[in-house]
């Protein structure tokens, strides 16, 4: 049966959950919308700024949504949601699942599986789309889990316009699976490195749902 799973406090705004981190990019937008909507019966200004700041704002909102989800009870559960972008064989045996997250999905990414968080390492690099192949030399976030398939890898890759990775747990925390980990701000790419052994359950080109799509096979 799935399982519900809880995270620690969260940004709000006006009853919208919201993802950890978003306050930064958030807060100035929907004041400088509210003041602008306020202003606009008496300055024309302040009414040609309030329709694009409104709908920046309201854009705003919904990139940063951060839903709650029933997580699939599995071996290996996907980290973002997205669309399967590649899956490649590693010359050490792994498997590596990329997946491509859009700006218009949920960003915050979530645990594989359970297990104890051993290394969160950020690499800096360029910011090049994330669908290109040079985007593996972008700025990224290296996490290593302690699970019971051995160590797992995952790596948070920003994109052109993802420029801000927040990891919301340090090095020694135990997660469960499907907990949030972080956050890639606006589009980006997660890769997810099975063990030898492991059979893919995703094609590429294939939707995936952070913590409800299962990524391998029995």
């Amino acid at each position: 049966m799935p399982h519900s799973q809880t995270s620690a406090p969260r940004d709000s705004l006006a009853g919208v959950r919201l993802a950890r981190g978003a306050s930064p990019w958030l807060l100035p937008t929907v004041a400088t919308a509210a003041v602008s909507l306020v202003r606009a019966r008496r300055s024309g200004v302040a009414k040609a700024v309030a329709v694009p700041a409104t709908a920046l704002a309201a854009g705003m909102l919904w990139f940063f949504r951060d839903p709650e989800r029933e997580i699939t009870r599995a071996r290996v559960v996907s980290p973002a949601d997205g669309v399967v972008q590649s899956i490649m064989p590693w010359k050490d045996g792994r498997t590596r699942v990329a997946i491509f997250m859009s700006p218009l999905n949920v960003h915050v990414n979530r645990a594989p599986l359970a297990g104890a968080v051993t290394s969160v390492e950020h690499v800096p690099g360029g910011f090049v789309p994330a669908f290109n192949k040079e985007s593996e030399n972008n700025e990224r976030v290296v996490w290593h889990f302690d699970t019971e398939l051995g160590d797992i890898e995952m790596i948070q890759i920003a994109g052109a316009v993802a420029r801000r990775i927040v990891p919301y747990v340090p090095q020694g925390t135990k997660v469960e699976q499907g907990e949030r980990i972080g956050l890639i701000r606006f589009g980006s790419r997660v890769d997810l490195y099975l063990p030898e052994g492991v059979e893919v359950a995703v094609e590429v080109g294939q939707k995936t749902v952070a913590g409800v799509t299962r990524i391998d096979r029995d």
